[in-house]
Formats: structure tokens, C-alpha cells, sequence
């Protein structure tokens, strides 16, 4: 995905960026602020138009079948935004409904959902009066309440306090037990630790890997997640600055080759 503004370069937000994400497992995206996780996320879910590549989501493209894609997944970011003069159970109601759901259909899933989360005591309280972590738990729930195969998180608990944080990570495990099939973005080493089975570490929109999470613990002594994403950041940034120095050592010279 290439964007582009006038009077400045082209922004390669996604470049090349290939991977599979199977049903029953958790595929973490992980990578710093800006990386291009979002964009990523946000083009799968056919929110962007990709500039070049293909993708499929559960069996659809997306670029030829948009609206099948849409059908089959559930997109939940830390930046969604809710409507302050619905209540909670207004805005998942709408949203069913947005679903093809019914009426009886939605009441169900959300007696479900919201028992779950925890939400009844503010289910009719309207959303611009509630806490950072109620719209959070609001916006999972109208995510999900048509029970779609294909769930993808962008950063759900960024922001969220230290109770309602673990609620969301062990929604997240029972999509994978109900064979689901997840992309969770992250930047949290240790949400990667307790979730993921496959991690791609993506940076400066380019993927540095795509493997498993126990395969990737052992690209270094430690064991450890956050340190083999240290070690391939570190070892990509420094041969880009060695092949940027060495380009400007050879001058015009390389450009005649």
C-alpha cells in the first residue's frame, strides 16, 4: 500500500507484505507504532484499497469480493469511534442489524455477550458518558455479535486498565477454542507470549518474519519474544543504514550500473 501526498514522496505504508493466517490459531502482527500494522489490518479488511497484491479472506478476495469479505469477519481497532448518543445496547443493536441479524437473534447474542463482558450494569447508559474501558467492551461486542469466522483485533487493549485487559485476552483464547480464525496487532511482548501461535514482526511495512511463536523465541539465548524482535529490527535498520552509506560513498557511480 502506497500512499501519496502532494508535493512529498510516496509513503510505502505495506511493502510486499505476505503471510497466512489459519482457522483455530491466533496469528499475532507485531511491531512498533507506524510500522504498518494498521494499514495492513485495515486493507484486509477492505477498508483500504490495496495499491498492488492480492489477498483473500476466508476464501474471498478482496479486491473482487469486498462485501463477502465483510460478511465473513468482525475488524475491532483501539481508534473506533461509537455513536455518544446511542446507549450501549442501542449501538450493538444497530450494529446487528448492519449484520442482516434479526431480532431475536441479536437479543440472544447480546444477553450472551454482555453477560460475559460484564456489561449489563451500563447497557443503557449512552456512550459518550462511558469510560475508556466500557467503550472498549462495546465496540469488541458489536464487533463480534454476528459470530464471525474471521476476527481481527488491532491493538483491542490498548489503553484498557488492568481488570478489563484480561477480559479481552481471554475472549481472544476462546475465538481460538471455537476454531476461529484471529489476526491480533500488538506492540505488547507479553500479550504475543500468552496468545499467539504464528507472530509475523513487521517493520517499516516490510515483513521480517512470519513464523511460529516458539520458533521465533528461538532466534536468541533468552527465549525471549521481545528480544528476537530487538535482535531483527536492529539487524534491519543497520543493514539499511550500511547499504544508505554505501550508496553515498559510491556517488553517481552506482547510478550508471
Amino acid at each position: 500500500k502506497v500512499f501519496q501526498s502532494r508535493g512529498a514522496d510516496e509513503v510505502r505504508a505495506v511493502d510486499e507484505v505476505s503471510f497466512s493466517a489459519p482457522y483455530g490459531e491466533i496469528f499475532g502482527l507485531l511491531g512498533v507504532n507506524g510500522a504498518g500494522k494498521t494499514t495492513t489490518l485495515r486493507t484486509l479488511a477492505t477498508m483500504l484499497k490495496p495499491t498492488a497484491g492480492r489477498a483473500w479472506v476466508a476464501g474471498h478476495s478482496v479486491a473482487d469480493e469486498p462485501e463477502a469479505v465483510r460478511r465473513s469477519i468482525g475488524f475491532m481497532s483501539s481508534a473506533t469511534s461509537l455513536y455518544g448518543r446511542l446507549t450501549a445496547a442501542e449501538m450493538v443493536t444497530y450494529f446487528g442489524r448492519l449484520n442482516g441479524m434479526d431480532t431475536k437473534k441479536i437479543q440472544q447474542r447480546m444477553d450472551e455477550l454482555f453477560t460475559l463482558f460484564d456489561m449489563r450494569d451500563f447497557a443503557d447508559r449512552r456512550c459518550d458518558k462511558l469510560s475508556s474501558g466500557m467503550k472498549q467492551k462495546v465496540s469488541i461486542v458489536r464487533t463480534v455479535l454476528h459470530d464471525p469466522e474471521v476476527m481481527i483485533f488491532d491493538e483491542p487493549t490498548a489503553g484498557l486498565d488492568v481488570l478489563t485487559s484480561p477480559t479481552i485476552v481471554e475472549f481472544v483464547r476462546d475465538c481460538r477454542r471455537r476454531r476461529k480464525c484471529v489476526i491480533f496487532s500488538t506492540h505488547i511482548m507479553e500479550e504475543v507470549e500468552k496468545l499467539c501461535d504464528h507472530v509475523g514482526v513487521i517493520h517499516d511495512g516490510r515483513l521480517l518474519a512470519a513464523e511460529t511463536t516458539a520458533a521465533l523465541k528461538q532466534r536468541t539465548p533468552s527465549g525471549r519474544v521481545e528480544d528476537a524482535f530487538v535482535q531483527l529490527v536492529e539487524q534491519t535498520d543497520g543493514a539499511k543504514t550500511n547499504g544508505d552509506n554505501a550508496s553515498g560513498m559510491n556517488g553517481g557511480r552506482q547510478e550508471n550500473r
